[in-house]
Parts: C-alpha cells; structure tokens; sequence
C-alpha cells in the first residue's frame, strides 16, 4: 500500500531532523524540530525526488517564495497541491 503524501513529507522531514516520525506533528514548525536552513533546502530536494514534483522554492529569499514552509501541515498541504497539479 502506497504512503500517503502526508507520511512521506513526515517521514522526510524526521530524517533531516534527526527524529522518528512520531516526533513530528503537523503543528511543528521546522525550527521547532531543528531544522536550520540547508536541512530545509535538503528538505526540498529529497521531497521534489519523492514526488517528482518542482517546488516553487527560493532558498535565497525563502520568506518570498510561493512555497508555504510556517509548519509541517502547510508543507504538507503544498506538497498536496503539487502532487494534485501534476496530476491533473
């Protein structure tokens, strides 16, 4: 059975972090899991590879991108669009 797109995101976002799944919860934010800046641009690419999606990400300017990163349900969500978009 395929994972959702909500623990795959999980999954990929405790590995950067260095926790187990269970720690992460959708409310966390990714300074809250400690995760600095290249553990999110990491973040980025292992989630484009997973779900051979482009994020609309700019690791330069990240408050200006289209991406939402305020917490793990917004990335999750986003991701959910991407994923939906590139379906259609």
């Amino acid at each position: 059975m395929a994972r959702s797109v909500q623990e795959k995101v999980i999954a990929i976002i405790a590995e950067q972090a260095v926790l187990e799944p269970s720690d992460v919860t959708m409310t966390s934010t990714l300074e809250d899991l400690g995760i600095d800046s290249l553990g999110l641009v990491e973040s980025i690419f292992a989630i484009e590879e997973a779900f051979d999606i482009s994020v609309p990400f700019n690791a330069n300017d990240p408050g200006s991108s289209a991406f939402d990163i305020s917490s793990v349900a917004a990335i999750v969500a986003a991701v959910e669009g991407l994923v939906a978009a590139r379906a259609a």
